[in-house]
């Protein structure tokens, strides 16, 4: 039973595992059972080239920072569970946890955070009653998105990234995903709002 299940490995599902990650060293979260199915192959970063990132070396491409976020999540918070190769075929609630089917197996989980992109190609069953045409794209494209307000679908559902609504930026899918995990942890820290910030300390 994962405690919070991130599904896409993209900006937006990266950052919201790294930020719930570096939890782990709270009262709130330091057992808290994380995982990430790390879906990339449908990521938009595949094709990226990054030149107005704050922070990211102009020239960088997205197939560096997939490979890059994936060894830093491993390198800094090995605690967070890693599922690759692994394709959901389905979200479905089940009492108070959700019961997440792959291509290869099944996982529970109290919390789920989709972050997948916002093609129509997208086809996880259980999720039907939530897809609607994407708000900030062309109608022509066919973009969507799943129903929520400030990233909650329904109780225990989050989305992030173009997927919650979002432009297709980096930057903002990247910000999409940390406002779910700092979401998560304000649950988590009984409703008390919160955050996870690194200090250098001399």
């Amino acid at each position: 039973m994962f405690d919070a299940l991130v599904i896409g490995g993209g900006a937006a599902g990266m950052q919201c595992a790294l930020v719930l990650g570096s939890a782990h060293k709270t009262a709130y979260a330091k057992d808290k059972k994380i995982g990430i199915v790390m879906h990339q192959k449908a990521s938009h970063l595949q094709s990226a080239l990054l030149n107005n990132v704050l922070g990211i070396a102009p020239g960088t491409n997205g197939m560096e920072i997939l490979k890059q976020g994936k060894e830093q999540l491993e390198t800094l918070y090995p605690h967070v569970s890693q599922i690759e190769k692994e394709k959901v075929t389905s979200v479905v609630k089940e009492g108070n946890y959700f019961s997440v089917t792959t291509n290869k197996g099944n996982y529970q989980a109290r919390i789920v955070v989709i972050a997948l992109g916002y093609t129509d190609m997208f086809s996880i069953k259980g999720l039907e009653q939530f897809i609607e045409p994407h708000a900030l794209s062309p109608k022509e494209k066919n973009r969507i998105q799943l129903k929520n307000k400030n990233h909650l679908v329904e109780e225990g559902l989050y989305v992030a990234g173009t997927l919650a609504g979002g432009r297709s930026q980096f930057a903002i899918a990247a910000g999409s995903g940390a406002q779910v995990a700092t979401d998560i942890l304000t649950l988590w820290n009984n409703g008390k709002h919160t955050k996870v910030h690194d200090k250098i300390t001399e």
